[in-house]
């Protein structure tokens, strides 16, 4: 039930205009330059936007695998240990990330496919 950053990184890369930021210590993933994940290559932990009750029904519910990185207004964003999930599980919540940032058309050109 693990997933590699590289797997990771591949999801990544099935979702429309998003592109990366790399600093020394983390990348940052963005659609049309807002923010919806982050990949820490040395824990092997991605962030991610959630809703906020997502953020504490995830982290409530495996705080093993969730935990709370910070919240912005109706939003939760939560760190992945990807070591305890499967990939069909982070498609989605990666989806859901990308989905509450992208813009509204860009959404709905894409439809519910999911990045695996």
């Amino acid at each position: 039930m693990t997933v590699t950053s590289d797997a990771f990184l591949e999801m990544i890369d099935r979702l429309p205009e998003v592109h990366s930021v790399v600093s020394p210590n983390y990348t940052t993933f963005k659609v049309r330059d807002r923010s919806f994940g982050y990949l820490w290559e040395a824990t092997q932990t991605v962030g991610l936007k959630q809703p906020l009750e997502e953020q504490l029904a995830l982290v409530a519910e495996r705080p093993d695998v969730f935990e709370i990185q910070f919240t912005a207004g109706q939003f939760g964003w939560v760190v992945v240990h990807l070591a305890g999930i499967d990939a069909d599980e982070l498609a989605e919540l990666l989806f859901e990330a990308w989905r509450l940032t992208a813009p509204p058309e860009l959404v709905e050109s894409h439809g519910d496919r999911l990045p695996l």
